[in-house]
């Protein structure tokens, strides 16, 4: 007998990778019966870069790599929070208005695997129907993110009806999973009894891995995923080049970018480093390892002042980098910085806010140090404990568990 898995979206592109490519590909191969209800962008379904399918993936419900993807036009739940928030309290049985809360009940599956916030708002009430029907579901709340985060800048009622909810739907809540030791801890913090594993945004290890030489007299600076005011900031990065080509010669990657619609690197005068930068693009997710094979350090920088969730993240890159045996150089980051101290895997810059020039201190010192090590540091653990084929033992784990009841 078949086990239905449902994967319930609001925000995240259908092909994400923890998502689409690792989550719901290793449960189909371990035997579950997986649909996933996706949102639409005006009737289109969007890519990992923000780009729409407007010549496929049309149709509203269909078949995709063994997965069925099921559709709707996207909502915005946060407008109406008090609405939700009252739903939640209520606990009426009649309010199932919303379409991903509909669609998920349709699907009439055993496990629903919420992935976003809201997501897991529709998940309560599809359980909620279940319930009042006397049919039983399980309920995976998969917080890729630390929400709601309490150091982003938001209107201070808005918090706390999330917080309130967030207290609410983890009493309801069969199992969560989440990307780091910190986001656990404070989800601990609301609710001791909850049950929680942590799986890494780790990788499928790359297979086609051949331990490098570092060239000292130039390094590869390589930079993977989106770039803008929030995440990989592109004025820095310029800047960084500007100022540690004029000792060293750094050259740098970046593999993906822009989200589509958003900026032009045109935007940017890059005359002083247009011989020391190369835009890649965004990458099928199998040729991630193939585009970082000459890279030397991995860059990540994020505002840890005005973000719990950045303080707490362990992003994709991060483990991207180690796959491919390319030592990490972030800023202060709380998870990242210890996991780096433990397993020598990388160089962490002493500040919660980095400057430019702290990171070509960073870069001038790591010249002269061992990479060669830290490289082998960091494909070693990907091997052994954090690539993706040992975190989806986790995964199965957790799936058992819930089965077992």
């Amino acid at each position: 007998m078949h086990t239905d898995v449902c994967f319930l979206l609001t925000e995240h592109p259908f092909l994400d990778a923890r998502i689409f490519k690792k989550e719901a590909k290793s449960l189909l191969k371990q035997g579950y019966r997986v649909t996933m209800i996706v949102p639409r962008i005006e009737g289109y379904l969007f890519d990992i870069d923000g780009s729409t399918f407007t010549e496929r993936f049309l149709e509203k419900t269909f078949y995709y790599e063994g997965i069925k993807i099921v559709t709707y036009e996207q909502m915005f739940p946060e407008k109406n929070i008090k609405t939700l928030h009252y739903n939640l309290q209520s606990k009426k049985n009649n309010q199932f208005s919303d379409p991903l809360t509909q669609l998920g009940i349709e699907q009439d599956a055993d496990i629903y695997h919420a992935h976003e916030f809201f997501s897991l708002y529709s998940g309560i009430l599809i359980k909620r129907a279940f319930m009042s029907q006397g049919k039983r579901c399980k309920l995976v709340y998969d917080s890729h993110e630390l929400e709601p985060d309490p150091l982003l800048k938001q209107p201070i009622q808005t918090l706390k009806i999330k917080i309130q909810m967030l207290k609410i739907m983890l009493k309801e809540l069969d199992y969560l999973v989440t990307v780091s030791e910190s986001i656990k801890e404070w989800y601990l913090s609301f609710n001791l009894n909850l049950p929680i594993e942590i799986i890494y945004n780790s990788p499928p290890l790359a297979r086609d891995y051949v331990p490098k030489k570092t060239n000292n007299s130039e390094l590869t600076l390589v930079y993977e995923g989106t770039v803008n005011k929030k995440r990989g900031s592109f004025d820095k990065f310029v800047h960084i080049l500007e100022l540690v080509n004029k000792q060293m010669s750094v050259k740098a990657k970046i593999i993906g970018g822009w989200k589509a619609d958003k900026y032009d690197n045109n935007h940017y005068n890059l005359t002083n480093i247009n011989d020391h930068i190369e835009f890649v693009g965004w990458q099928h997710y199998d040729s991630i390892p193939k585009a970082m094979k000459d890279a030397d350090i991995g860059w990540i920088d994020l505002d840890v002042s005005h973000s719990l969730n950045n303080r707490f993240a362990m992003p994709n890159k991060f483990f991207s980098y180690l796959n491919n045996g390319v030592p990490v150089l972030v800023n202060q980051c709380k998870d990242m910085a210890e996991f780096i101290q433990t397993y020598r895997c990388g160089y962490v810059v002493p500040k919660l806010k980095a400057d430019a020039q702290d990171y070509v201190e960073a870069l001038l010192y790591l010249e002269n140090y061992k990479l060669d090590e830290m490289s082998y540091h960091a494909r070693e653990i990907m091997e052994s404990m954090f690539s993706w084929e040992h975190m989806e033992n986790r995964l199965f784990k957790v799936y058992k568990k819930l089965m077992d009841g």
